[in-house]
């Protein structure tokens, strides 16, 4: 796996939390006092350390680590700044009042069952550091900061793997015992680009993952997704054999792409230039990245297939469909939200769309009817064409794409470029005309919408009085407004 440049190629230098700091900083150096007046010591531990001394960020909220005070006195230390909370059922974790950081004590875990949560846990104020940092996966996130003093402690030369934009795991014998942390390399491989080294590839190829929670492997999925670099996290997970464990994926590896080569390459290319796109906002970036990911799902199946042929030039074709399939029952799998589910199989039934209707000369009408099917999937057909753009730009060279272009004319020409069609006809305008409520309204909505996408007619009136009358079981139409 080629990693390409970290980030920031130079670590930032940490010091001490200023007195004048703000916000979260300042609740820590407020905790961080307090307990060190009650003779123990609070120090910054986890990934708030890694991205300060890396991308020199320091919002979010760090989480303290407390040595050398039992939990009683702690919590009676705590009280000084506000209402002590415990948050967690394995491990007690305090909140203090409206401070914007996390209070724990060092503690051993024990693996005693399967999965992500299968662990004994113990609280002990006397561990050393580096002995309480042991549990953590990788060095990188192994260190401590002192926010008093600035002093940094890296028992596992995380500063050093940081430097050298390399992934190690902080204890070989601990890391497997938690196989989630396969997927946390994938997702920190695709937030910073950093390279596994060979070690922590041959414990990551040994996880099961099957022993992980649907909606824990979904969410690191979706880091891995959102990410800076996604291709490397599915380019890491496939050189681990991890991707076994996402079969649909692991299908695409070594199946002919439409432009030659591998269709796992091309898929890993077309989710980079997705993830290249402006988007409106987060949930269009997961929607788009996943269906990046997930287009070409029907193709091994066609492998040796002859290319499918349509009767209708804006119907799906078989691959699409197939592949729609396959993505909504991955998702399915993964217990993604309905709404992630619907968007993402309606993307990729439809990813053609932004080439074929140009060149068969679709007519507005088929834009409409288009716009509204991606509309009840929750999506449009700007998102769709940012799909067919990203699947052109991931071929090398990349090819023109002049259809893209009349796409977007026309679809704007149409007015369902960016929303679909909003309904002429509501309910409450059929019954003005003296329909009775009943199954008979649903059908006469059905039509009026059907004639409004086919004609581009807006007024009510006019498609409520054409529906009325090529409608035998209704009422004579009348010119009553509601």
């Amino acid at each position: 796996m080629s990693a390409g440049p970290a980030l920031s190629p130079e670590l930032r230098p940490l010091g001490p939390i200023p007195e004048d700091a703000a916000g979260a900083e300042a609740d820590a150096l407020l905790v961080a006092k307090a307990v060190r007046e009650a003779g123990g010591r609070a120090l910054i531990v986890g990934g708030y350390v890694r991205d300060r001394m890396l991308l020199g960020e320091s919002g979010g909220e760090p989480d303290l680590e407390v040595f050398g005070l039992p939990a009683p006195r702690l919590e009676r230390t705590l009280r000084r700044l506000g209402r002590v909370r415990r948050v967690g059922r394995s491990f007690p974790v305090l909140r203090v009042g409206g401070l914007s950081v996390e209070v724990a004590l060092p503690r051993r875990e024990s693996k005693i069952a399967p999965g992500h949560r299968g662990f004994e846990v113990a609280a002990d104020p006397e561990m050393t550091f580096a002995e309480a940092a042991r549990r953590r996966d990788l060095s990188l996130n192994a260190m401590g900061l002192d926010p008093l003093t600035g002093e940094l402690l890296d028992p596992y030369r995380g500063q050093e793997a940081l430097a050298a934009g390399t992934m190690r795991a902080t204890d070989a014998a601990k890391f497997p015992e938690d196989p989630l942390r396969g997927l946390r390399v994938a997702a920190f491989a695709s937030r910073f680009g950093f390279e596994a080294d060979d070690a922590l590839k041959r414990l990551c190829s040994e996880l099961d993952l099957s022993e992980l929670s649907a909606e824990r492997i979904l969410d690191e999925l979706e880091k891995a997704l959102l990410g800076r670099r996604p291709a490397l996290a599915f380019r890491f997970l496939a050189e681990t054999g991890l991707l076994r464990y996402f079969p649909e994926l692991d299908a695409l590896r070594g199946a002919p792409a439409p432009a030659g080569g591998d269709a796992f390459e091309a898929a890993l290319r077309a989710l980079e230039a997705a993830a290249g796109m402006e988007t409106s906002g987060p949930e269009e970036v997961r929607a788009l990245r996943f269906a990046a990911l997930c287009r070409d799902f029907g193709r091994p199946a066609a492998v040796g297939e002859r290319p499918p042929e349509r009767g209708d030039a804006f119907a799906p074709d078989s691959r699409a469909t197939a592949g729609a399939a396959l993505a909504e029952a991955f998702l399915d799998r993964l217990r993604a939200p309905k709404a992630l589910t619907a968007e993402v199989t309606a993307l990729v039934l439809h990813q053609s769309a932004p080439a074929d209707y140009p060149r068969a000369g679709a007519p507005r009408s088929a834009y409409r009817r288009l716009a509204r099917e991606l509309g009840e999937a929750g999506t449009t057909t700007e998102r769709l064409l940012r799909l067919a753009e990203a699947a052109r730009d991931a071929e090398s060279p990349a090819p023109e794409f002049p259809e893209g272009g009349a796409f977007r004319e026309r679809a704007l020409a149409a007015g369902v470029f960016r929303r679909p069609p909003k309904d002429a006809v509501t309910g409450k305008r059929v019954l003005a005309r003296g329909i009775r409520p009943g199954k008979i309204v649903g059908r006469i909505l059905t039509k009026c919408r059907e004639l409004q996408d086919e004609t581009g007619e807006s007024d009510p009136d006019r498609l409520l009085d054409r529906v009325l009358r090529d409608l035998p079981t209704a009422p004579a139409p009348t010119r009553e407004d509601p």
